[in-house]
């Protein structure tokens, strides 16, 4: 599609993508090199100041489906060749991914052995650890199976081990050293293609003609017209697609989700006889953690450590009818829980009694895989249920929905014969179909965890 078409009031575009978090920018990017005259629309006064700031920007593997390992693994070669992926030009230093590995401790429900036969379809690198080597690798962990996760409140949470858990390991993971700055590097590279955005603006319509989308209007009255718009407002989705009338096809829910993150200080060795860290101050650094067994991950984050919930289940869920509602300050209640689950398996680590931390809001899907897809308004599509955890899938998820606007808007039936595409890295092939609205969702899928 050609940009400037003379049907298209000067006032209006060929897209408008609403939210500027890192999904928005990195849609808003791919639509623009495709020539599409592309307007973002987000009431945040800057890019990525919403979900994408409260991310923890983990980069790893693990999933349950091929569809998710094939995108990740896809999407980490991008972040690696994070310049290239952008393009040259003006702009602050790039966001730097930091190579760490992540280690998946082997516990009952981490999926471990579909894990591995996914990554062996897929090419991802990986080791198998057991006990002894998890200690070697990763020093001052505690290897006990001390599972299922359990409540602070009930005294079996502790008690001793019930045996000793192995791990599977895959170097090639990491994280993004800042999240809010990687929005901003796809925001930068979107602009400089003519990407217009508008921030501190708030949508409060969808336009339509007869039975398709027309644009959206502004709280300040201002029209903006496009055939195509794009929902990747996080935590606000589901509220758009209510105003443009869509939603009742989905068989997959989507609701706003508060979640916390807390950080406390690395943990020190001292007097054991063992060496210091590579910064030569003994602080303990070392892979992500993804720790099932206890319910929580850990990612170093330079003298700290940052550590989050998988969501086991005994944990209580604070849904949320208004994203705006959200306290952003974390709570001494969550914090004792997180930072004592991680310290039962870092004996080393202190739980200090100030909670630390920031709190956000997940845009999370009843089986925690996003939406990708057209919707029953023609031109009206969505990226959405991405929160939690699909920060790592960010420039796939920007070209993702390039490719289903070109060959949807171009009358292919992706409902009939769902689209596939294909890693220009990997050469991995993708069903989109399996970020369909209307996909089926499995009995008890409500029940995994945030790690998918």
């Amino acid at each position: 599609m050609t940009a400037g078409r003379a049907d298209t009031p000067a006032s209006g575009a060929d897209a408008v993508v609403v939210g500027a978090g890192v999904i928005g920018a990195s849609v808003a990017l791919e639509l623009a090199r495709t020539g599409r005259r592309v307007v973002v629309v987000d009431k945040a006064g800057g890019v990525g100041h919403g979900s994408t700031s409260a991310s923890s920007a983990i980069i790893r593997f693990n999933y349950s489906t091929w569809e998710g390992v094939a995108t990740a693994w896809e999407s980490r070669h991008c972040w690696t060749r994070w310049a290239e992926h952008l393009g040259t030009g003006p702009g602050p230093a790039p966001a730097a991914f930091r190579r760490t590995g992540a280690v998946l401790l082997d516990a009952p429900g981490s999926g471990t052995s579909q894990v591995v036969a996914l990554f062996e379809r897929a090419g991802v690198p990986y080791e198998r650890w057991d006990a002894a080597m998890l200690r070697r690798r990763v020093p001052g962990i505690d290897a006990g199976r001390y599972g299922p996760p359990r409540s602070l409140l009930d005294e079996a949470f502790f008690g001793g081990p019930k045996g000793e858990l192995g791990a599977l390991f895959t170097p090639d993971a990491g994280f993004v050293d800042d999240p809010r700055l990687a929005a901003q590097n796809l925001a930068d590279a979107a602009a400089r293609t003519g990407v217009r955005f508008l921030l501190r603006r708030e949508v409060v319509g969808v336009l339509r003609d007869e039975e398709r989308v027309a644009g959206v209007r502004l709280a300040d009255g201002t029209a903006i017209t496009a055939p195509v718009v794009v929902n990747a407002a996080g935590p606000w989705s589901g509220g758009l697609n209510r105003l443009a009338g869509v939603g009742s096809e989905f068989t997959v829910g989507v609701r706003p989700l508060r979640e916390e993150v807390h950080q406390v200080a690395a943990p020190v060795r001292r007097g054991d006889g063992t060496a210091p860290g590579p910064d030569g101050t003994g602080t303990v650094s070392g892979p992500i953690v993804a720790d099932v067994d206890l319910g929580v991950y850990l990612r170093p984050s330079g003298g700290h450590v940052l550590i989050g919930s998988t969501l086991p289940a005994c944990d209580p869920r604070e849904w949320l009818d208004d994203p705006d509602a959200c306290n952003p300050h974390p709570t001494p209640g969550r914090f004792e829980t997180q930072v004592t689950r991680a310290a039962r398996r870092f004996p080393l680590l202190g739980v200090p009694n100030r909670p630390t931390g920031v709190a956000g809001v997940y845009d999370a899907a009843d089986d925690w895989s996003p939406v990708y897809d057209r919707t029953d308004l023609a031109g009206f599509y969505v990226a959405m249920g991405t929160s939690g955890n699909q920060f790592k899938n960010a420039p796939l998820a920007g070209r993702f929905l390039a490719t289903l606007v070109d060959r949807v808007e171009a009358g292919h039936d992706h409902d009939r014969d769902p689209l596939r595409y294909t890693g220009e890295h990997t050469g991995l092939v993708v069903d989109l179909g399996a970020f369909s609205r209307r996909r089926p969702v499995a009995e008890g899928a409500a029940a995994r965890t945030v790690l998918g």
